[in-house]
């Protein structure tokens, strides 16, 4: 009898640890494609959805701000310096976002990579599938740089999913409207440098389309109804001079000037546009007369803050755009969808101009203030996030409180005796021996282009690895945005709470996630039941791993797992 049980166990350890093994080694060898990130993000819902009270509320509206390069030390080090600008010490200083009730952290390492690149990071953060460097709105199956590859791996957006459901769209941002992050909302390319038609291969033009075609001319670019940013360059042919910096041509090949092609369509379709490249014809326009509207207020990308000339042939703030954006949104009784980028926070990074960094996240603070006095928070779902971090790092030696953020630490080093600042970065242009530091000028202009020193020589600072905080407000934000996730899960839990893609029937009474679904590769779990005499009983975990339900201690050892799913050894014992 004994030697039965015991050849009882062995067999189940054996079937269970090749099961395991098995599903590990394809976990290992499967292209993680849309529908593996779909899944995961479906689990990662389960498991936060299990403790809502009420799962009934839903969000008309979304806007989601993006700080690109805003991490943990950027946001700390922008809060203080806001208090400091203040007059006050700075550290108890509350940033708009710091006073939201939902706050997360984000993973966001791609596919291929470590550290996370932009149009990488963009195409997790608002396609909900992470995909490999340097690609933007595809699946891990696409290539960098291989036309053919993008052709069966392209994924849909929170923007395609918005106007499937009849809502108003919008991107706003301080880049070019066709750089990495904002691209993710509408384009498909294997390259991000793809901007316009002069980057994309001879032998793959006639197969792949620039991203700035895909974006008057394909779904949902054509349809988007708020375009406001920068980058003219890429919409006007070699033959045009710019109208701002008129010694610039244009970069396209092709000859198109896709903005006259944008506005032709517009008018072709009986739609009210209108195009707009200064802050003072921005400000004439009548929400009430338009209904879609470009604006393209730079050559390349749109100036600093610190740089902005604030004049009527200047360039607007990103607060003004976004109001703009906003005026022309709020009509559509349906909702809208608004993505607002603050892109020259990571720009200002790359440089180790610290005092950028930091002015141009006040920047997106503001824009958000902006956008909070015009919408109504009870059904608007605001997200503010980071696509990754940087190199910068803040510390120091008993530093006194309010002790200026951009200044030298009040202790020089005990190895050197020579000063730093509480302000650094771990690698970029700011490396020198001896150090650099920023020290009190006479003037602004060279306080804002002061470079903090660094600890190894780059020509320009590499993105930072770690999570990136998530914040948010609005309906379910309490229940959707907690914990640590992969960024690809963000527009998963903004389209549950809003009601967009595979969500779109929760708002009539429909949703999937009322039970979790538990999965296992052995056959289905027996609980601890009664049974005839000398007749084993099998006793498992009623739980599997990331489905948010509960895992019985004691009853079982995790051997592997594949897909979020953990595999449990069946432990057989003999009923006496």
């Amino acid at each position: 009898m004994l030697a039965k049980f015991w050849i009882q166990c062995l067999c189940s350890l054996a079937v269970i640890v090749q099961c395991s093994w098995t599903a590990a080694t394809v976990s290992q060898n499967t292209i993680h494609d849309q529908e593996y990130w779909y899944e995961q993000a479906r689990i990662a819902l389960r498991k936060r959805l299990q403790y809502a009270s009420d799962r009934r509320p839903h969000a008309k509206n979304v806007v989601l701000f993006v700080g690109d390069g805003m991490g943990v030390a950027t946001a700390t080090a922008a809060r203080i310096l806001r208090g400091q600008r203040l007059g006050k010490r700075g550290e108890d200083h509350e940033l708009a976002w710091d006073t939201f009730p939902a706050v997360a952290f984000a993973k966001t390492y791609n596919m291929d990579a470590q550290i996370g690149e932009s149009s990488a990071c963009a195409t997790a953060l608002m396609c909900g599938v992470k995909t490999n460097f340097e690609t933007v709105g595809l699946d891990a199956r696409g290539r960098f740089e291989n036309c053919f590859s993008s052709f069966s791996s392209r994924v849909s957006s929170l923007i395609d999913w918005a106007q499937e459901s009849g809502k108003s769209t919008g991107i706003v941002t301080n880049t070019r409207i066709t750089h990495a992050t904002p691209a993710a909302l509408y384009g498909h390319s294997p390259s991000r440098y793809w901007e316009d038609d002069s980057k994309v291969p001879s032998a793959s033009r006639k197969s792949c389309k620039d991203l700035a075609r895909q974006l008057i001319e394909n779904d949902p670019g054509r349809n988007i109804n708020v375009l406001l940013g920068g980058g003219r360059r890429h919409w006007l042919p070699k033959v045009a001079h710019d109208p701002e910096q008129t010694k610039e041509e244009g970069r396209r090949l092709d000859g198109r000037n896709l903005i006259d092609d944008w506005v032709r369509d517009k008018k072709k379709r009986g739609l009210k546009a209108e195009y707009v490249w200064n802050k003072g014809q921005l400000d004439k326009i009548n929400p009430n007369q338009v209904d879609y509207l470009l604006g393209l207020f730079a050559y390349s990308h749109m100036d600093f803050e610190a740089d902005r000339d604030a004049g009527p042939s200047g360039d607007p703030s990103l607060a003004d755009m976004t109001r703009s954006a906003l005026s022309i949104l709020l009509k559509n009784p349906k909702g809208f969808f608004l993505f607002v980028e603050g892109g020259r926070i990571d720009h200002a990074h790359h440089y180790n101009n610290a005092y950028r960094a930091l002015d141009e996240t006040l920047a997106m603070e503001t824009a958000l203030l902006a956008a909070l006095a015009l919408v109504n928070p009870t059904e608007t779902l605001i997200v503010v996030t980071s696509d990754h971090s940087h190199v910068l790092t803040m510390g120091g030696q008993a530093t006194p409180r309010g002790h200026p953020i951009l200044g030298p630490d009040s202790k020089v080093s005990d190895i050197d005796g020579q000063p730093y600042t509480t302000i650094l970065y771990g690698n970029g242009p700011g490396y020198a021996t001896p150090r650099i530091i920023p020290m009190n000028t006479s003037t602004a202009a060279e306080d804002r282009n002061q470079v903090h020193g660094s600890a190894v020589p780059r020509q320009w600072a590499t993105h930072g690895g770690e999570d990136v905080p998530v914040y948010a407000l609005g309906p379910l934000a309490t229940t959707l945005f907690t914990g640590t996730f992969d960024q690809s899960y963000i527009p998963h839990a903004i389209a549950y709470s809003a009601c967009l893609g595979e969500h779109r029937l929760r708002c009539q009474g429909i949703d999937n996630y009322t039970a979790p679904q538990v999965t296992t590769c052995v056959a289905p779990e027996v609980s601890s039941v009664s049974a005839a005499a000398g007749a084993p009983v099998v006793i498992a975990s009623s739980v599997m791993a990331d489905d948010g339900t509960r895992v019985k201690s004691g009853v079982g050892h995790l051997v592997g797992h594949t897909h979020g799913m953990m595999v449990l050894v069946m432990v057989v014992v003999a009923v006496t």
